[in-house]
């Protein structure tokens, strides 16, 4: 980023910096939110669909992850729009994910794992952990290519 450009003023003086390291921390927070939440819903399919709730953590993480990957997007374009694909796409598979647990409940199936989810945090999490983390293979990568 240019640092004589600042979108946000102030926020970008803070922010900017460590952007990365806070959306990994945010779609780690993500990862075991979503593993509280399949044990919360597990035990609540029991009870009916309609005792099913979504879980606080994973809901929170998720506006977080959203808001930080449109923020990211304003620091770093290729970076950000990528994040920002990924972060969203894993807000619309953790609604589709979470209405077919309902739907699993309603109809009395036991109550699998959400693995579109999993699989879309993972991926979010792998690239975000790569942008962030990258300083560390750096030595080597530059060495081969």
């Amino acid at each position: 980023m240019d640092p004589s450009v600042t979108l946000f003023g102030p926020v970008d003086t803070y922010l900017a910096p460590v952007i990365g390291y806070v959306m990994l921390g945010l779609i780690v927070l993500n990862v075991a939110g979503r593993g509280l939440e399949y044990r919360r819903v597990a035990a609540q399919a029991e009870q009916g669909a309609d005792a099913i709730s979504r879980h606080p953590l994973r809901v929170a993480t998720n506006f977080l992850l959203v808001v930080g990957g449109f923020y990211y997007l304003t620091v770093e374009r290729h970076a950000g729009l990528i994040v920002s694909l990924l972060v969203v796409g894993l807000f619309l598979t953790d609604f589709f994910e979470f209405e077919s647990r309902r739907v699993e409940a309603r109809q009395g199936w036991d109550v699998e794992r959400p693995w579109g989810a999993i699989g879309a945090s993972t991926v979010a999490l792998l690239y975000i952990a790569y942008q962030t983390l990258f300083f560390i293979v750096k030595p080597v990568w530059s060495a081969v290519v």
